[in-house]
């Protein structure tokens, strides 16, 4: 049987990136969240939502992200049916918000955008599992055209754009400077399954989801990170993927020399880690 949207374990609760002035109105009447104040930023809810699933970190004298760094390719928000998907294109046609492009990855459809401050932001359907297409047993991802008109046919325009509950974030795609090394942090040390390789990206995944954390060296092999006060990702949160409580990742993770920091964030005192190209991790306790 296809799972569906809820189905599927959301190991990423929320991700913070850091933003200019200005972005409210984009994210507010541009993409439909709901916007709610907080000291030093935003939060970012969907309908009915009581939780955050995009946080924002307000600095005005943060500088632009210098092109050819590693840093944030995009964070994926997973939207919960293709009519959704649908009703966002005509919003955003109809309050004049740009398209990057949309494409067809053969497990998602997708549209693409850009924050005021050139943060990538995806915006995603899955299809039912059992059209993934396979090989080795592995999910192939494409990047095709998509079907404007036939995803068009979908959508239903009868009530304002909000954007919908159970909308979540369905996985963060990184740009980084070595893939090996990449690879041994993620998989070896989280515990992420590898579920694709192309020749310059890498996708991990868990639960047999075609990707949570994507990897690539589009910006450069060797690239170097950008300032520590430009824009882009603050951090992001996860639950670890093997389901184990935080307790048994630690020891691994001190073990492979990586440095735990106990920060405060929405969800209390939690333990925080840097991968090799110092993107920043919350790590959070699975679901009871």
């Amino acid at each position: 049987m296809s799972r569906t949207v809820s189905a599927w374990p959301v190991l990423i609760p929320w991700v913070q990136l850091v933003v200019r002035d200005g972005a409210r109105a984009f994210y507010e009447q541009g993409l439909g969240f709901h916007v709610r104040p907080r000291d030093g930023g935003l939060d970012l809810l969907p309908e009915d939502a009581s939780e955050p699933i995009l946080r924002l970190w307000v600095r005005p004298d943060a500088r632009p992200r210098p092109p050819r760094t590693t840093g944030l390719f995009h964070v994926a928000v997973r939207l919960p049916d293709r009519a959704d998907l649908a009703r966002l294109f005509v919003h955003l046609t109809n309050v004049g918000v740009v398209l990057e492009g949309g494409a067809d990855h053969a497990v998602t459809e997708s549209l693409y955008v850009r924050d005021p401050d050139g943060n990538g932001l995806e915006f995603y359907v899955d299809r039912p599992e059992d059209r993934w297409p396979r090989r080795g047993g592995s999910v192939l991802m494409t990047v095709d055209a998509l079907d404007w008109e036939d995803l068009l046919r979908s959508a239903s325009i009868d009530t304002p754009w909000r954007m919908p509950a159970g909308t979540s974030i369905g996985h963060v795609h990184l740009q980084v400077a070595d893939l090996r090394r990449a690879e041994a942090f993620y998989r070896d040390l989280l515990a992420f399954d590898v579920a694709l390789r192309w020749p310059s990206a890498l996708f991990f995944s868990a639960h047999g989801y075609h990707h949570y954390v994507a990897v690539n060296t589009w910006a450069g092999v060797g690239a170097p990170p950008p300032p520590p006060d430009a824009v882009g990702l603050d951090h992001f949160a996860l639950v670890p993927p093997d389901g184990q409580p935080v307790s048994a990742l630690l020891p691994r993770l001190e073990a492979a020399g990586v440095p735990v920091l106990w920060v405060e964030t929405p969800a209390g005192r939690r333990p925080q880690v840097s991968d090799p190209d110092g993107h920043r991790i919350v790590l959070l306790e699975p679901p009871a």
